[in-house]
């Protein structure tokens, strides 16, 4: 852990964080490192993640923004090196998302935190829900519908009523955003291995979008989504604070 690259968020806080880490550790590459530190809130985090997901290298989130549920404290007080050395390890899988439009275009992505379809226009949006070939949902009437990972389920799930997912669950969260009909449905929890696949009912009056975290397709027809069992990410935490821990605190957090 001795050759640290950083990156750091263009706020004024994370840029003074950045030139005194630099100044006392050193900077290099990203592709000569052993340990990326990202310096930011949970947003850029994951754009660092996406960024380098290529490198395979461990990433280790130091919070100067106003979200860091993904981020580890500054702490000027203890030698960073010492903290990457000690730190804990989380290993998670992305989701790949296929989306398709209407002449049989496909666009590929991946999603650390969850992917999205929503409503492109004032009329809701009619989607059917099929899981490993099956149609579960013949119908759904909705602004939007998610599938969330453990590490994204106390993002945008979370503030979708979705529920929280401790870390190695294996376990993914389908999460409907502002349902009309069916009234009832709230969800599923869904092992990480199926296959999902979203059908856009009536896409011409109806037109819908996918994203996969901050990367957006418009005017999908089909979406489909599953682990990428390929792609391995590593985010360091400290010691004691690891992303398990803080999911499961998250759930009793008043």
């Amino acid at each position: 852990m001795e050759k640290i690259s950083f990156q750091a968020s263009r706020t004024e806080g994370a840029q003074d964080t950045l030139k005194r880490l630099t100044e006392r550790y050193g900077q290099v590459s990203p592709e000569d490192s052993d340990v990326i530190v990202a310096i930011g809130g949970d947003g850029f985090m994951l754009q660092t993640m996406h960024r380098n997901m290529k490198l395979a290298r461990p990433i280790y989130g130091l919070m100067q923004g106003s979200v860091g549920f993904l981020m580890n404290q500054s702490d000027d007080e203890r030698l960073l090196t010492d903290r990457l050395e000690q730190s804990e390890v989380a290993e998670i899988h992305p989701l790949r998302m296929i989306a398709r439009g209407e002449a049989g275009t496909e666009l590929e992505a991946l999603a650390i935190n969850e992917v999205s379809l929503f409503r492109q226009t004032k009329q809701a949006a009619k989607i059917a829900v099929w899981i490993n070939e099956v149609r579960r949902l013949d119908q759904l009437i909705c602004d939007g519908i998610m599938l969330s990972t453990p590490a994204g389920s106390t993002a945008y799930n979370l503030s979708a009523h979705g529920p929280i997912i401790p870390l190695g669950s294996n376990i993914l969260a389908m999460t409907p955003i502002s349902p009309f009909r069916p009234r009832r449905w709230r969800g599923a929890l869904l092992p990480c291995d199926v296959r999902v696949k979203f059908e856009v009912l009536d896409h011409y009056k109806r037109p819908v979008s996918a994203t996969a975290d901050a990367f957006e397709v418009r005017d999908v027809v089909e979406v489909e989504i599953f682990e990428a069992k390929d792609v391995t990410l590593r985010m360091l935490f400290d010691r004691g604070h690891n992303l398990e821990e803080r999911i499961l605190n998250e759930q009793f957090a008043s």
